[in-house]
């Protein structure tokens, strides 16, 4: 058996963290491969409190130049990569990782596209050559309305939470999903979790034997 890297994406407010969440607590119980000789590594981009991703929050707060923060992103994701999901997969670990570079192609290619022609490929291409693809993706699939209510909800909001840009953002996910759909689970975030989380685990379990 080798490491299996699952990722969780969609725009902000759409729940991916709350699953996350969610299967880590299970998984402390009951393993999600029903294995405890396999270990789960729950990670997440930007990565927390690492000289990275400090300062990729950093830029994020202070509106920094999207070129500048597109490269901290990047700068952030090769850290990630090198510290946290490359030693897992080696070990033979399942990996889930609440953003991973789709997202950079979903958000950055929309901040960049008045600077940058084609951002969205721009974006995508400077991964290709040493990223890691991941195993599977689930996309967290929820209108930008939504999405902003429930960010207002929850107190501070970002640069990023505004509906026309998560219109945006969302376009490009889509495009992702449609040229590697073999690769995307779309989760309809706006149902229940509970409903949500079966169909996770069950895509996960079969990643086991492949």
């Amino acid at each position: 058996m080798i490491g299996k890297l699952v990722t969780f994406e969609g725009i902000d407010g759409s729940g991916k963290s709350t699953m996350l969440a969610r299967l880590q607590k299970l998984n402390e119980s009951a393993p999600l491969w029903n294995s405890s000789s396999v270990e789960t590594v729950f990670t997440r981009e930007p990565t927390k409190e690492t000289l990275t991703g400090n300062a990729v929050y950093a830029a994020i707060e202070n509106n920094v130049d999207p070129l500048a923060e597109l490269f901290l992103f990047l700068a952030d994701h090769a850290a990630h990569l090198s510290d946290t999901v490359r030693p897992a997969l080696d070990a033979d670990k399942l990996v889930i990782s609440d953003r991973y570079s789709d997202s950079r192609c979903a958000y950055q290619g929309a901040t960049l596209k008045d600077t940058i022609p084609d951002a969205f490929d721009f974006v995508r291409r400077l991964h290709e050559p040493w990223t890691i693809k991941p195993d599977l993706t689930f996309l967290f699939n929820i209108s930008p309305e939504v999405s902003c209510e429930r960010c207002k909800d929850r107190g501070a909001r970002t640069k990023f939470e505004r509906v026309d840009f998560l219109k945006e953002v969302t376009a490009n996910f889509k495009k992702l999903a449609e040229d590697e759909p073999e690769r995307f689970v779309i989760i309809d975030a706006e149902k229940p979790a509970e409903k949500n989380e079966k169909i996770i685990l069950e895509k996960i379990a079969l990643l086991k034997n492949e």
